[in-house]
């Protein structure tokens, strides 16, 4: 099914000296000269929460012995490789990192950002490889000698052979089904980081958009301050130039008007004071002027900056959608996995209610077939647990009139007798009363018509359902 979780089916584990006899069958790859020797590895039982941080992929149900296997697996985003990190063969039922049947290094990748470098491969040499029909699994072990990924069951086997039904335990069962549950919690954590993440990146525009807006208005007001410096300007020239006129024509008469020369002289350096403030102004605001602009700036680069930020958070969130459709799939393969259990089960329900019906039909038909039994018995006169056959020792009844017979002829006097034929008139042996004919019919046909043969009470001699009065004779006869 594509799982990442663990097949444990109760399986003993390698003894001791076969594990030591198999690592010294380990490959000497020259690209792992740095890493010659046993792989790191924990004794102490595994946790399988992390099971699903290494996926493996392709795995078939089996492989051709006598060839190389090459194993694809995938980095999650959650995990880090690193450089003693291996993959091994383990027997299924494998309870620590100790018992693996043969290893192989893996390769870090050369960019772990890379999206294309999570996949990766590593091939096993067929040399390596165990000769016998077992399961086994791989498994991701990182440095530290804990299981990262672990894939489904498979076997080295030819392809003729039929494929072979794994039957899981009723606790494997109710662990995939904890797993399912796992996998559907941290995909609705995915859910709502997702949401989360586009909120923010709604608010963040909704901001920069109101940095925007009051960006535009101050280039506005700055270019109102402008105009007004402007026209202050030339207010100030004009003015300037009209009191120098003036100056002119009072210093010419400026022993006629020595005392408004030093009034307009003061209002000279009034204004000119004034003008001073002003321009003073003209420059804080040109200054302030250029500040907005470094910080437009700044809002610009800040703009580019969060346009990354934003792409590749819609990458996050086509990874996600990729993960959340990977979860879906498996989700959907587990439930069909359950429908079919189910429908097999209601199918084998099915069947023992169509069983137990036909029992009890049996048990009907056999206790009707007791009573017609025990009536045609008692019809006979004879008890159920004794069945006397008597032959007849007088010579004066039908052997002394048909010497040809041992027993005599049981329908002699039948034939010869003007009352009543006992075709017509039978007498119960029982109570001696007259029965007629439909009457002794219906007894004897309430035998259920799906019998094959009918069998004599006293003397087990059958007869087939067509030779039914053949039948009646013969019981007629027993009773003489």
């Amino acid at each position: 099914m594509g799982s990442a979780l663990p097949w444990v089916l109760g399986s003993a584990p390698l003894p001791y000296p076969v594990l030591l006899r198999r690592r010294r069958l380990l490959p000497l790859d020259p690209a792992m000269e740095e890493t010659v020797g046993d792989p790191p590895t924990s004794a102490v039982l595994l946790d399988h929460c992390h099971f699903s941080q290494v996926i493996f992929n392709s795995v078939e149900k089996f492989y051709v012995p006598g060839g190389d296997v090459t194993c694809y697996y995938t980095l999650t985003e959650h995990f880090t490789p690193r450089r003693k990190d291996w993959i091994g063969i383990f027997r299924v039922g494998w309870k620590t990192t100790r018992e693996y049947y043969t290893f192989m290094w893996v390769t870090l990748p050369v960019d772990p950002n890379n999206i294309s470098t999570k996949h990766q491969e590593v091939q096993f040499k067929a040399y390596y490889l165990p000769k016998d029909d077992e399961y086994y699994q791989f498994c991701y072990v990182d440095q530290d000698g804990l299981v990262r990924g672990a894939s489904i069951p498979f076997q080295f086997r030819p392809e003729n052979e039929e494929d072979i039904l794994v039957v899981t335990t009723q606790g494997e069962v109710e662990e995939i089904e904890q797993n399912n549950k796992e996998l559907r919690k941290e995909n609705q954590e995915l859910k709502d980081s997702c949401v989360s993440l586009q909120k923010q990146n709604s608010d963040m525009q909704a901001e920069l958009q109101k940095k925007q807006e009051e960006l535009e208005t101050l280039k506005s007001i700055n270019k109102k301050l402008g105009q007004k410096v402007e026209e202050q300007k030339d207010i100030w020239e004009t003015e300037l130039l009209q009191l120098k006129e003036q100056n002119q024509k009072l210093s010419s008469e400026n022993e006629k008007m020595g005392v408004r020369v030093d009034q307009l002289q003061a209002q000279l350096s009034t204004q000119e004071k004034e003008m001073e403030k002003l321009v003073q102004e003209a420059q804080d605001k040109t200054e302030q002027l250029e500040c907005l602009k470094k910080e437009n700036g700044h809002l610009f680069l800040s703009l580019k900056e969060q346009r990354k930020h934003q792409q590749k958070l819609e990458k996050t969130v086509e990874e996600l959608k990729k993960q959340e459709a990977i979860a879906t799939k498996k989700e959907q393969e587990l439930t069909d996995e359950n429908f079919d259990l189910s429908k097999r089960l209601s199918e084998n329900k099915m069947i023992c209610t169509v069983l137990q019906r036909e029992k009890e039909r049996l048990e009907g038909e056999n206790d009707l077939l007791k009573r017609d039994n025990f009536r045609l018995m008692s019809y006979m006169g004879l008890e159920c647990d004794s069945l006397p056959f008597q032959a007849p020792t007088s010579d004066q009844g039908g052997a002394g009139q048909h010497p040809g017979l041992v027993f005599g002829n049981p329908y002699f006097g039948i034939q010869e007798s003007s009352a009543p034929s006992l075709r017509t008139i039978k007498k119960c042996p029982t109570c001696k009363s007259n029965l007629a004919d439909d009457v002794f019919d219906h007894i004897s046909q309430q035998q259920p018509m799906e019998t094959l043969s009918l069998d004599c009470p006293i003397c087990d001699k059958s007869f087939s359902a067509n030779e039914k009065q053949i039948f009646e004779d013969h019981v007629f006869c027993h009773t003489l």
